[in-house]
Order: structure tokens, then sequence, then C-alpha cells
């Protein structure tokens, strides 16, 4: 059997294989509620033969959004327009759900991607005031209010009620997005915290707060629930969030009882140069899979079967998420099964439309 195919526990769950859908913002809500465009979208990668699939950043307060077309959860009504999303795709899907809850810091206030995606001045129409660890813009964005000891414990109360709203929601799985350049992020990373109090200064002062957040949203829902974290392995800046921080960031959180460590990279500094090419972060995964016994989830640039497959074989990773890739071809998983020669589960709906001499494929 293929590795790619086969079964793994994440958490408490069974994944029916090791193919994962990424979280990619959609920057279509009204005032943070899914629209008819979330159901659409995720019906389709729900439908797409993929075991797991996480929807987008979703922003614990309205000033946590990075555009104010995100999606929100900070409220009970937002939780309940969410539960209709999930309700609707499990009528017909049996993949697994997840949610990444965020707040995007000083990376907030921003226009629509497609507008060009600048930043946008808290006095004007679709802008507010940035919160960020320190008071240092993010490249030629407006200046962040650097947020105070009482505003930082408000912002943890905001991850776990949405953490709560998220399980009464239906979601199988929670992701805290620690990864980049937003809050979180910016909290661990040297380039973006000069605070010298009990969050700013050395590693445990820098990761404290995702830390907090961990531990308070694992203790908010029941077992059930699997609880990971997204991280950017390294600013790819001289000075900044590196492997070896990563590394002892997710030994840690494993001990603190996390089920899964999301391994992406980048995303705080303007100065980054990041080495684009296939498996480009693959090597961060792999280093994290082999310090800890963490379920490594791995992300960037892969979009062939084999090269997924050949990660999974070489002990790289445990599970492989797809972003663009799956956005450009939501079937992707279907045709992987087709070329690796494996069966995947499918609506019996589509269970007609397999290619001629391909039908054994489909369960």
């Amino acid at each position: 059997m293929s590795l790619l195919f086969s079964p793994k526990k994440l958490g408490p769950h069974q994944l029916d294989n090791r193919i994962i859908v990424a979280p990619m913002c959609q920057y279509s809500a009204q005032e943070g509620y899914p629209t008819a465009w979330h159901t659409m979208h995720y019906g389709q990668l729900a439908l797409s033969g993929a075991s797991l699939v996480i929807v987008e950043a979703t922003a614990v307060e309205p000033r946590g959004r990075i555009s104010y077309k995100d999606l929100g959860i900070w409220s009970d009504q937002h939780g309940s327009e969410l539960k209709k999303l999930v309700e609707n795709i499990k009528q017909y899907s049996p993949a697994k759900i997840g949610i990444q809850i965020a707040h995007a810091g000083r990376k907030a206030s921003t226009d629509l991607p497609w507008n060009g995606g600048a930043s946008l001045a808290p006095d004007s129409p679709n802008g507010w005031q940035k919160v960020a660890p320190s008071e240092i813009p993010f490249s030629h964005h407006h200046q962040p209010h650097a947020l105070a000891i009482d505003e930082i414990e408000e912002i943890k109360q905001a991850f776990v009620n949405a953490a709560r709203r998220a399980e009464l929601a239906g979601f199988d799985v929670i992701e805290i997005h620690g990864a980049h350049g937003y809050l979180l992020h910016e909290f661990l990373s040297p380039l973006s915290n000069h605070r010298t109090d009990q969050y700013g200064g050395d590693f445990n002062n820098r990761s404290r707060l995702l830390v907090d957040i961990f531990v308070a949203v694992k203790n908010a829902v029941s077992e059930n629930v699997c609880v990971g974290v997204r991280i950017s392995a390294t600013d790819w800046v001289e000075g900044g969030w590196d492997l070896e921080s990563t590394i002892a960031l997710t030994q840690h959180l494993e001990e603190l009882g996390c089920h899964y460590i999301h391994v992406s990279s980048g995303g705080l500094s303007e100065k980054q140069e990041i080495k684009l090419g296939p498996n480009y972060q693959v090597p961060f995964a792999q280093a994290i899979y082999n310090e800890t016994q963490l379920p490594v989830i791995t992300v960037g640039l892969i979009t062939e079967p084999e090269q997924a497959e050949a990660i999974l074989l070489t002990e790289q990773a445990d599970f492989i998420a797809l972003g663009r890739g799956i956005l450009y071809d939501p079937r992707w998983p279907w045709h992987a099964a087709e070329k690796l020669k494996q069966t995947i589960k499918v609506a019996p709906q589509y269970l007609r439309c397999a290619p001629h001499g391909s039908k054994g494929f489909f369960k």
C-alpha cells in the first residue's frame, strides 16, 4: 500500500489518508460571517478525497482579521453560522473538518489581495488600528499599538472563547496559527518582539503567549477535539526566529499534549530570503520529525503524487498538506490515487465518473 493512502491517527481522530487541505484565506466573509462562497469552496474541497480540510485563518477578534473580509469567530453568532457550514459539509463528506483560529497582529487591516493588499490606515473606511508585541511596523504598514498586559489577557481569552465555539460548531480539529508573521509569530521572533516584560527577551518569554494560549485552548475543549499548532520554522532572516527555536518549542508543546505541528516558514519580515523550489520547507519538517514524536504536517510546493509519497517513505513527515495545488486541482487526491494505483473513497454520486479502465480505484 502507498503511505499517502494509508490511515494514520491525528490526535483522537483516525484519518483515512495522509492528505490534508491547508488553511487558505478566501477574503469572502461579510462582517466575519461565512457566505455562499465558503459553502461552495469548502464543499468541493471536502469532496476531494483529502482526509482533513482545515478552514482558513478565522479571527478571534475583529482587529485580528487580516482584511475586512476575513472569517471571524469572535461571537456566538459567528459560531452558529460556522456550525451550519460544517453541518452542510458533513452531510455528504466523510472528511474531518478543522479550523485555524488566528490573530493577524501587525499584519491586520489590509485591503483585499486582488485589490493590491495594501495596508489600510486606522481612519480609512475598512481599516482599524493594528496591535503587536512592540511598536514595530511590518514593511510599509502603519505603526501598530504595543499590547499592554491586560490586552494580552483579553486576547488569550478570545482564543479560548473561539476554541469553545469551534467545538460547538462541530469542528474536529483546532489549529492555533503561530506562523506567517501574524500575532503569535510576532511574539516568538526577536525581530518583532522588543518587549522587556514577561513576554519579551529570552526564548521562554517570547514563546510564553503561544504556549499559554495552547494550554488554555487544550483545557477548554473536550478530548474529542484535536488541537495542533502551525508554525513558521524560520524567518529566513539573520537573527530572527530559527529552526533550533522551533524544535525547542515543538518539544515543549509535545510535553504539554499538543496533537501535531504544521510546519511552514517565513512571513514575518520583508527582508526574508526564501529559497523557493519543490520541497523547500520539507527539511524543516524532517528536522522536527527527527527530534520529536509529534505528528508532523509538511507543506510548500508539493505538487506531484510521487513527490508526496517519497516524503512519507523517507520519513520526513507524517502528513502532506496541499495549498495552492489543490485550489488548482480540487481532485488532486483522486488523480494521485489513480497514479499510485490506490483506491480512494468518493461520494456515491461520483462513482460513475471513473475513467475507463480505472474504475477499480473508487471505493
